[in-house]
């Protein structure tokens, strides 16, 4: 309805779960869902925050597969304060992979160290999807712009070659 009546005022974006949402059965329960939710009018989909890039391949493959082919942006969730992190990823339902984990563990009690270590993680992480040819990356800063300034400013020579600048 909101596309029909409202077709140049609104943009209709639709969520989804690199893991599976938590109320889904299965992951195929999942894409059943995202599919409704395109057929329905979104135009492109967000993923839920996820730390291994793997889980993001694995959806976009499949959604694929299952003819949905609006863009799929990956929601990448800097890590700036673990205890934060660790509340987030179980009411996500996101896994912690081993070496994000032992980060967390040796540098819990430092926050300056885990800013850095979630800037860091959160950089690698788009580089990889940059170079998979990720359809476009969404930051959840939580109202903390300097997080996405301080990862950008650790890929500009990435950004610029994406650009063909």
């Amino acid at each position: 309805m909101i596309s029909q009546e409202f077709p140049n005022d609104f943009c209709l974006s639709g969520a989804c779960y690199p893991e599976v949402h938590n109320e889904a059965a299965c992951f195929e329960d999942d894409l059943k869902a995202l599919k409704e939710k395109v057929d329905a009018g979104a135009e492109y989909l967000i993923t839920q925050i996820f730390f291994d890039n793997n889980y993001y391949y694995r959806l976009v493959k499949e959604a694929r597969k299952r003819g949905i082919t609006v863009p799929i942006l990956a929601g990448i969730m800097p890590i700036t304060n673990s205890k934060s992190l660790l509340h987030t990823a179980k009411m996500c339902g996101c896994s912690i992979p081993y070496q994000l984990s032992t980060m967390i563990e040796s540098y819990y009690d430092y926050p300056e160290a885990m800013k850095e270590i979630g800037i860091n993680y959160a950089t690698h992480q788009i580089i990889d999807l940059i170079t998979n040819g990720v359809d476009g990356i969404h930051i959840y800063t939580m109202n903390k712009p300097d997080i996405a300034k301080a990862i950008f400013n650790n890929i500009p020579t990435v950004l610029k070659e994406l650009n063909h600048e």
